[in-house]
């Protein structure tokens, strides 16, 4: 799991300018965008249901290794609708950048990735899941349910600034 550093640039150009900033100096970068994920208690993710209408929930965001990432139960709607479409878009608003990332979410699997996702939960949430045969579950809870982590890689990413005339846009694998 590693995100590269994406292409940073103005949302808006001169012929956009009214009201809009167009000054490259307010470009914010992506590391910015990171500690905006990094910080908030809870995001949100929006997936697409099956009948093609957004559905949107609260998460928790863990970064690794710089990739967004959330826990899930496996047969919520938000995991069932990744298995059927791996679309998603996390949304959080920080004090100094409200953010949009436009993303496809993925199951994490393998035992040191798992690990390293369920280390970030425990570090930042001090939400400990333990990881069995592959499997991501919550023991402090009645039955030891079972969770599923995504990763959630960024395809393009929008950063407003709090005054609303400020935006960058980040555009990932030359999307």
């Amino acid at each position: 799991m590693r995100v590269d550093t994406p292409v940073a640039e103005l949302l808006f150009h001169e012929e956009d300018a009214t009201p809009f900033n167009t000054d490259v100096a307010t470009l914010k970068t992506w590391s910015q965008a990171l500690a905006c994920l990094e910080s908030a208690p809870k995001c949100w993710l929006s997936t697409v249901a099956p009948d093609g209408r957004p559905h949107a929930a609260p998460v928790m965001v863990v970064l690794v290794d710089g990739a967004p990432c959330i826990a899930s139960r496996p047969n919520s709607r938000k995991s069932r609708n990744l298995a059927r479409n791996p679309r998603a878009v996390i949304t959080v608003s920080g004090d100094d950048l409200d953010l949009v990332v436009s993303a496809d979410a993925h199951q994490v699997s393998g035992g040191a990735a798992l690990r390293q996702v369920a280390a970030a939960f425990a570090t930042k949430y001090d939400w400990t899941f333990t990881i069995r045969d592959d499997r991501v579950c919550d023991e402090s809870l009645p039955g030891s349910p079972q969770y599923a982590f995504y990763e959630v890689s960024p395809v393009r990413a929008f950063g407003y600034g709090p005054d609303g005339l400020t935006a960058t846009r980040w555009r990932f694998n030359s999307t």
